[in-house]
């Protein structure tokens, strides 16, 4: 394949039909249903990202198909044939079929019409498949293989726009954007997936239509986000949102972060800061394991939001942004929340936002023991990402500074390291469980339980492990001094 802007693969006209033929080469069942549905008087084709994606060279994970058939038509050609059929939108015209380890959706030809007030079509079942591709997002999922045979439709110049890795729409890209607001966030998540650009015609669309996507639930706004942030690109997606308005519907504390600059002040930019800390983050995902980490992508996103709340003005033109990192943690719940996150990813993301600074109390490693099991305490099962985030957010252009910085931080995660295999940090508990705590008071289950537990804590904090005997000698010096 040749090679034109940012590197995407060109199909070649006898390459696409290579393509194509490897791709049904691999999935048996696309010809098979194809010939089955020939049979029975009806068009198939293979349609949208599963096409565009096998043109790109990328993995293809979904079988989406499109017929001229009805959806009880669909279910009466492969009974008998499907090892499993289940309705997965019967009033979308969609029908979901399993054969051996392909999964696939078959839907009948649409011609939607939307209400301007919701982002819910009123369906309506279409007769050609090039009236369905013209209702399709952009003009690279708009392309088709006819099935059986494999022969080629693109009707709307998505082969063009793979070569140039544009994303321009089938139809004017207001009128899609106004049947399906949804529409503007693909456009963004597309960018950060596959590395393309939007057409003009899109940005202006979506700049000037930005406030259609309050019609959206908060849910599928979300969805998106997180396919967006999880891109290989998420800086240029997370740049569109910002440029075109749409980030301040979606996360507008985001461009929040693009504080006006004053010549007799001085600070970073903190919007160009974050975006590197994210992108700096990514590269040390690896610590992680494979696959792309929402949390600490979003965490690196996030974590300097509460600075344009915390933000003062000191006479010597410095500038100060004082418990940023708290303001900024309930700022990051407040929003998450809105979007319908899960509450276990809102608190992972909310502690790192708030520990993030942290570690910058550690100076030249002056902590003690006790300070480095708070550390670890506190960060919890969250402690591998708090040391990524940690790292990403050293984005000064001082070699020296920087290198110190990595130096430091290596000697704190080394610290953590003896004393995790010394103390087992990770499970860190008194020394004393609550049966002994009562036996060595002569009380019952109570409050006082409690509160001696947490003393307990706090000492073993201090001086790390404690024999059962000093431990309960120091647990009655404690009561006894309580009266």
């Amino acid at each position: 394949m040749g090679c034109t802007v940012d590197c995407v693969p060109v199909p070649q006209p006898d390459e696409t039909l290579i393509d194509v033929s490897a791709l049904l080469a691999r999935h048996e069942v696309l010809e098979d249903l194809g010939t089955r549905f020939q049979a029975a008087g009806h068009e198939l084709a293979l349609v949208g990202g599963p096409v565009r994606d096998a043109l790109l060279g990328r993995t293809v994970a979904d079988l989406d198909l499109t017929t001229s058939a009805r959806p009880e038509e669909i279910e009466k050609v492969v009974d008998g044939w499907a090892d499993a059929v289940w309705d997965v939108g019967r009033e979308f015209g969609t029908i979901g079929v399993r054969k051996g380890e392909d999964h696939v959706e078959i839907t009948t030809y649409r011609t939607d019409a939307y209400d301007p007030s919701s982002r819910k079509p009123r369906v309506a079942f279409g007769d050609s498949l090039e009236a369905d591709l013209s209702r399709r997002d952009f003009t690279v999922n708009a392309l088709a293989v006819r099935l059986p045979g494999g022969e080629f439709v693109d009707a709307f110049g998505g082969i063009p726009d793979l070569a140039r890795g544009r994303l321009r729409t089938p139809v004017t890209a207001q009128q899609s954007f106004d049947d399906d607001p949804l529409r503007m966030m693909r456009a963004a998540r597309f960018v950060s997936q596959l590395g393309f650009t939007a057409h003009e015609d899109v940005v202006a669309a979506m700049t000037e239509m930005a406030d259609r996507l309050s019609i959206v639930s908060a849910e599928r706004v979300r969805d998106e986000l997180v396919k967006l942030v999880c891109g290989q690109h998420p800086v240029a997606g997370l740049r569109l949102l910002v440029d075109t308005g749409l980030a301040e519907q979606v996360l507008p504390e985001v461009p929040a972060l693009r504080l006006e600059r004053d010549e007799h002040h001085r600070h970073k930019d903190v919007y160009e800061h974050s975006l590197i800390v994210l992108e700096q983050a990514i590269e040390l995902e690896h610590r992680l394991g494979e696959g792309p980490d929402v949390v600490v992508r979003l965490a690196a996103l996030l974590h300097d939001i509460g600075k344009p709340k915390t933000r003062r003005f000191a006479g010597d033109g410095t500038v100060t942004f004082h418990h940023h990192d708290v303001v900024g943690a309930k700022m990051t719940r407040k929003r998450m929340r809105a979007l319908r996150f899960s509450n276990d990813v809102i608190d992972a993301v909310a502690q790192l936002v708030e520990l993030h600074l942290r570690f910058h109390g550690y100076g030249s490693g002056e902590w003690t023991d006790s300070a480095v099991r708070r550390y670890v305490r506190d960060a919890g099962d969250q402690l591998e990402r708090l040391h990524i985030l940690t790292r990403a957010d050293c984005t000064t252009r001082n070699q020296r500074k920087a290198a110190r910085l990595r130096r430091t931080y290596d000697e704190l995660e080394e610290r953590i390291a003896v004393l995790a295999e010394a103390e087992e940090l990770a499970a860190i508990r008194p020394d004393l469980d609550g049966n002994q705590i009562q036996a060595a008071l002569g009380i019952g289950p109570g409050r006082e339980v409690g509160e001696a537990y947490r003393f307990l804590l706090e000492l073993r904090m201090d001086q790390g492990p404690m024999s059962e005997e000093a431990a309960t000698e120091a647990l009655r010096a404690w009561w006894a001094a309580r009266g």
